[in-house]
């Protein structure tokens, strides 16, 4: 099999692959601004930061989880009287002879509509499962790194498969160091979600998660600039790539 490669590849392939990574590279820029949206405001301000993994896996052991997004992604979502009056009766242990007149109709003005259709999220329908999240901030617990690693595992990797099946058929690059570039995102992937669980006990680790996001992501880019480049760029040069870049052979 000669030519099987990526300035070779007809266009219809191309337009198919070329697809698949514009569609990939805007989904990961938007589970950038997700990122960005819900743990990167974790600490009340913009951008991730290593507080923010500390906060989101780990938690705020001086506060309670519903005082940390109040102060912090979910600040817009009241005014400040109503924050205040949140904030309070979370300090003072969530009493019960305060929900109903006071604390209740807060959460049915502002945060109902979405908590109550989303789920995973605390519904703050009812006082027991609202008094969980007032309660001192744990961080993540076993049940929601579990379900979020497992989705993140099977999900992530499909996308590297497919992005590494692509790049693998690139022209002008050693074939091992081609394979350390594939082998790259799903490395850094497993440490970063190693690292959840492992900040969730010991704060210092959360550097990790950064590492390893910045890892994958960087991986991800080299990749899908590179496989583009040559699909569209080196496709229109007057240079004929026969190579079998899926051959072992020279």
């Amino acid at each position: 099999m000669s030519q099987l490669n990526l300035p070779s590849l007809s266009i219809s392939v191309r337009t198919l692959f070329t697809g698949y990574l514009l569609v990939m590279g805007i989904g990961f820029l938007m589970a950038g601004m997700q990122i960005l949206l819900t743990h990167g405001m974790a600490d009340g301000k913009i951008g991730v930061s290593v507080e923010d993994v500390v906060y989101s896996y780990h938690g705020n052991r001086n506060s309670s989880k519903l005082e940390v997004k109040l102060h912090g992604s979910m600040k817009d979502k009241a005014n400040d009287k109503d924050r205040a009056t949140l904030v309070k009766w979370a300090r003072e242990g969530a009493p019960l002879e305060h929900w109903k007149k006071e604390v209740q109709p807060i959460f049915e003005a502002n945060c109902v509509q979405c908590h109550s259709t989303i789920p995973g999220l605390t519904s703050f329908k009812e006082y027991e499962d609202t008094a969980e999240v007032a309660k001192v901030d744990m961080g993540a617990s076993v049940d929601s790194l579990t379900r979020v690693s497992h989705i993140h595992l099977f999900g992530i990797a499909f996308i590297f498969i497919f992005v590494g099946f692509i790049f693998s058929l690139a022209v002008g690059i050693n074939a091992k160091l081609k394979a350390f570039i594939i082998a790259i995102p799903f490395a850094f992937l497993i440490i970063d979600i190693s690292s959840w669980w492992i900040t969730s006990i010991f704060p210092s680790f959360a550097w990790f998660t950064i590492i390893g996001g910045f890892g994958y992501i960087m991986a991800f880019s080299f990749m899908w600039i590179v496989s583009i480049y040559q699909m569209w760029v080196l496709a229109g040069n007057s240079t004929t790539y026969s190579s079998n870049e899926w051959s072992d052979q020279p």
